[in-house]
């Protein structure tokens, strides 16, 4: 796993026990978690996911970077790769996720974020394809995959809830091919 990785606005860094109190701050936000427990995390909750992140990290485990606004250094949430265990029919695969502070939505910055995952996954670790699941009631999470180059692959159901659930997919030379697209358009 990278260190970290700038965008214009974001920062994706590893995750640090400082985290705890900004992170808790914004999962025990109901609409963080809608999808899919519709409620915030408690207290607890957030600091059994924050140290499990931090002991994969540590393991050199894939996990989802700690995403920080540059402009004012805040934590906002979570952007990055992991091995979706949840959904073992894709296994193995990497996911492209984000959550974050609902006082950043709708400014693209899960787009900026995920472009820059995506393009590490492929370039840095040299992923052959990567995935993208979410709620098919998540209208927002399923245009952000669709701005990302990502295509319709399935639609299933998580094992143990029964939860609808819809994949997009992105395959290496389906990112290559937008890669020299996007070199074609006038600057």
């Amino acid at each position: 796993m990278a260190g970290e990785l700038v965008t214009e606005r974001l920062r994706l860094r590893r995750w640090s026990v400082a985290d705890l109190v900004p992170l808790a701050r914004i999962f025990a936000q109901p609409e963080v978690w809608r999808f899919p427990f519709g409620r915030g995390f408690s207290a607890q909750e957030t600091e059994v996911f924050l140290a499990g992140r931090i002991e994969d990290q540590e393991r050199g485990h894939q996990v989802e970077w700690a995403a920080e606004h540059r402009a004012s250094g805040r934590l906002i949430g979570y952007i990055g790769l992991s091995e979706p265990h949840f959904l073992p029919e894709l296994m193995p695969t990497v996911e492209v996720g984000w959550r974050l502070d609902p006082a950043v939505w709708g400014r693209g910055l899960a787009t900026e974020g995920a472009r820059a995952t995506l393009a590490h996954g492929f370039s840095v670790l040299g992923l052959e394809d990567v995935v993208s699941i979410y709620q098919p009631e998540n209208v927002a999470s399923g245009r952000i995959m669709v701005r990302l180059g990502m295509r319709f692959d399935r639609d299933t159901r998580h094992p143990s809830s029964g939860l609808a659930l819809r994949v997009y997919r992105l395959s290496r030379p389906e990112w290559e091919a937008m890669q020299q697209d996007d070199q074609k358009l006038p600057g």
